[in-house]
This record gives C-alpha cells, sequence and structure tokens, in this order.
C-alpha cells in the first residue's frame, strides 16, 4: 500500500514512475504472500481514508461499489478499558472492507495513472550506488538491472535497505523495537448487515489487566470477520476449535454471543509478527541522495491501533507536495525527517500503550506516561458519558486532530468536577445478549 500510494503521489506530481513489486499478482483481490497480515481485520481510520481520497478522487465511492461498508465509528460497540464508550452520536466514517479488496482497488486506480508502470513478480537482490548517473542500481533476483534518479523503499517489514546501506557505506542505523508478544487470529462469518442494529460493530481492546480482545466488523460480500486478539501467552490459537473458546474468555461475551449467532464460512488464520518497529532514519547523520524510505520500512505499528495504512497515506501526501515544491531531489535527508516526523504521534501512542503490558520489554517515557494516564482519566469519563471526551479521544485515535485537543479547559473541568463530586452512573452495555 506503501508504494502504491507514493506512486500515486508522484503521478500527480508530473513523475515517471516503476513500481517494482515481488509478489506475482494475479488481478484478483485475495490475500498475498507478501502481505502476511492480509487475512486479518483492517481498520481505515478516517484520516488515512481523506488522504487516500484526495491521492485518488472517488476511491471512497469505488471501495463502497466494490462491496466495502460504510459504517459511522459512533455507532461501534466499543469496550475500552474504562468501560463502554457512548454510542448513538455521530463520529467518523469508516469503510469497512478486508485488505485485500482495498488493495487490488488501490493498484488498479495507481496502475491506470499516467507516467505509472508497474511490474510484478521481480525481487531486488541488491542496491547499489550508481556514481556515473548520480542516482542508484536495483540488481534482480535473475541479474539483470534497473536504474533510477530516485528510489522509494516502501518493502515492508521485510526491508533489506539498512543492510544495504551498510554495504554502500553508510554504516547502520539504529532500529527501536517495542514487542508486546501479540497474536491475531480471524475468522469470517456470514451474518445481515444489520445484525447488530443499532450497533455497526464491536471492538473490545485489551487491556494491560486483561490482554485478551477482539473485533467484529461487517465486509464485502456479505461477511463479517471476527478478529481475535492477545498478548504473551494469551494470544489466540490457530486451531479452529480453539476459537469460540477463545472469544468466550474475553472480558465481555458481545462477540462470542454473535460468533454463535452467525455462520462460520472460514477457517481460523492466524499472524504473529505484530511488533512495534522503527528505523532511525531520519536521525542518521548522513543520508545519500536519490533515496526516500515509507511505510512500513520506515516505522511499523502494531496493527491492533489501526495506523499504518493511514501514515503511509499522509505520507504519500507530503511525498506529493515535496514533489511539486521541487523539494525532493537534493533535499532527502530533510524529507526522511519530515516523513518521520509524520510517524511520531502515531509511534507514541502505539509504544506508549504497549510499554505498559508486562510481557513487554522497555519503559515509557514521562511524556507519554503522563499522556496515557491523562487518556485513561478521559476514557473514564466518556465511559459515564462525557461525550466530550469522547471526541477529544476520537479525534487524536483518528489522526485527525494534536494531542493538544485532550487539553482542552472544559475537559480539565469535567474531570475536576468528578474528582470533587463523583462521576455519574457507567453507561450501561450496548448490546442485549440474545434469548
Amino acid at each position: 500500500m506503501a508504494g502504491l500510494l507514493a506512486a500515486a503521489a508522484a503521478s500527480q506530481a508530473g513523475k515517471t514512475v516503476r513500481i517494482i513489486e515481488r509478489d506475482v499478482l494475479d488481478g484478483l483481490p485475495l490475500p498475498r504472500k507478501g502481505v502476511s497480515q492480509g487475512h486479518q481485520p483492517h481498520v481505515l481510520l478516517y484520516r488515512g481514508l481523506c488522504a487516500i481520497e484526495e491521492l485518488l478522487p472517488g476511491f471512497r465511492s469505488e471501495l463502497v461499489q466494490a462491496g466495502g461498508v460504510p459504517l459511522d465509528t459512533g455507532n461501534l460497540a466499543w469496550l475500552g478499558e474504562q468501560g463502554w464508550a457512548p454510542i448513538g452520536n455521530p463520529a467518523f466514517e469508516l469503510v469497512s472492507a478486508t485488505r485485500p479488496v482495498v488493495e487490488e482497488l488501490v493498484r488498479l486506480r495507481v496502475a491506470a495513472l499516467a507516467g505509472v508502470a508497474l511490474t510484478d513478480g521481480v525481487r531486488i537482490a541488491a542496491l547499489e550506488r550508481d556514481s556515473e548517473r548520480h542516482g542508484w542500481i536495483a540488481r534482480k533476483a535473475d541479474g539483470s538491472v534497473l536504474s533510477a534518479p530516485l528510489v522509494i523503499d516502501a518493502s515492508g517489514r521485510a526491508s533489506r535497505l539498512p543492510f544495504w546501506l551498510v554495504e554502500s557505506g553508510f554504516g547502520g542505523v539504529e532500529v527501536t523495537t517495542v514487542d508486546v508478544g501479540f497474536g491475531y487470529a480471524s475468522r469470517m462469518y456470514r451474518a445481515p448487515a444489520d445484525h447488530l442494529a443499532p450497533a455497526a460493530g464491536i471492538l473490545v481492546l485489551p487491556t494491560p489487566s486483561s490482554p485478551m480482545g477482539g473485533v467484529a466488523l461487517p465486509v464485502e460480500g456479505g461477511r463479517w470477520m471476527i478478529g481475535a486478539v492477545g498478548a504473551g501467552e494469551c494470544c489466540p490459537p490457530r486451531e479452529t476449535e480453539g476459537f469460540l473458546p477463545f472469544l468466550e474468555r474475553l472480558r465481555d461475551p458481545a462477540l462470542a454471543d454473535f460468533a454463535r449467532s452467525a455462520t462460520a464460512v472460514s477457517d481460523v488464520v492466524i499472524h504473529r509478527r505484530t511488533d512495534n518497529v522503527r528505523r532511525q532514519y531520519d536521525r542518521m547523520s548522513a543520508w545519500p541522495a536519490g533515496l526516500l524510505a515509507i511505510g512500513d520500512s520506515f516505522c511499523a505499528f502494531n496493527p491492533v491501533y489501526g495506523q499504518g495504512i493511514t501514515v503511509s497515506a499522509c505520507q504519500a501526501l507530503m511525498l506529493r507536495d515535496s514533489f511539486r515544491a521541487g523539494e525532493v531531489i537534493g533535499a532527502e535527508h530533510r524529507l526522511m525527517r519530515r516523513l518521520g516526523q509524520l510517524a511520531q504521534l502515531p509511534w507514541e501512542i502505539a509504544t506508549g500503550e504497549d510499554l505498559r503490558y508486562s510481557s513487554s520489554r522497555g519503559e515509557s517515557t514521562p511524556l507519554q506516561a503522563l499522556f496515557g494516564k491523562w487518556s485513561r482519566q478521559l476514557d473514564l469519563l466518556a465511559a459515564h458519558g462525557d461525550l466530550q471526551a469522547q471526541r477529544a479521544l476520537d479525534r487524536v485515535y483518528h489522526l485527525v486532530g494534536s494531542p493538544v485537543g485532550l487539553l482542552h479547559p472544559r475537559l480539565f473541568w469535567s474531570a475536576l468536577k468528578a474528582w470533587a463530586f463523583g462521576l455519574p452512573p457507567r453507561l450501561p452495555r450496548p448490546l442485549e445478549r440474545p434469548r
């Protein structure tokens, strides 16, 4: 996704682009080998949906036509650490679809753009400086070569760029990793789109004290995807017969109730590579000309927070604007720092939360700890009916607002009143148990 969106950005700026894809593409919206998480639930945050729409106008409508299900996050039955969030209040729009459908639609749109060529089934074995043309040479596994004045690495978590930088004489890059040991498992079900009405879906967030959770969202084809997640020794099992018992162990029975009332139409598929990994390219003392890295190649997040595609889309918008302003070639080091700044807030959110788990290594920074403590206070207010607290959290979660918005004086006043006079009653459970 990061590479496709970067190609769209370059095309909008009038550049010629060649996309090199490692996997062989068969033109069908199916999970592929290079995206091991393709079977798992994917949430395209509101900011990400807007960014892709800006790069590929009409994308939202086409995604709905392809079967994506529009829903309002204000209608999700959301169980956070402090309790159920307010429901039934307009918030941010999502279009829920599987990762392969989203990716295939983006690929078709990008491949049709002026100046874009896509070649699949090609593995790059090495990347070397082209001293004669002041660019780069990419050596393919079959021995042939490609050359370009600018290379954008969007090869994901498995990127070989750190090794190629060392081989080219630029030294090693510092890598920061925060790994809770989350594991994922998903299964498809058949149920009507309004099966949970008035709720549009279910999210049960894992917490440090109860490190198991899950999600149920409608997707294309009249199906629902249930994703289960657990940390450390609480990872969901790979066996089909263990999926429902895992859901029954969650701190609320909503997902287990849903699974019993729907019809399973697939086996269970697991995913285990969920660590947060940041390659500190933006902090290197020297950075080569004609080279950029974006998306998971630069900064990869725990998928539970749904940030990856959104960050890639925002980085692509920055690339487009930089191309248009003529601030790419010759300004790569500065642009890498700006791309890193775009990933900073989601990185702080994801790692700050993950570092609270006993199965992780490391400690939160003082700022992360303070931010997390205040966010949990706002979550508590929201669970007792404070809509302003919920909206402030939603804006940060969907990356459309600054954390400064969490410091609004009215939020402090609400917290002070709760401390002095107590909280109103906790919001009721938004879902009825089946009879």
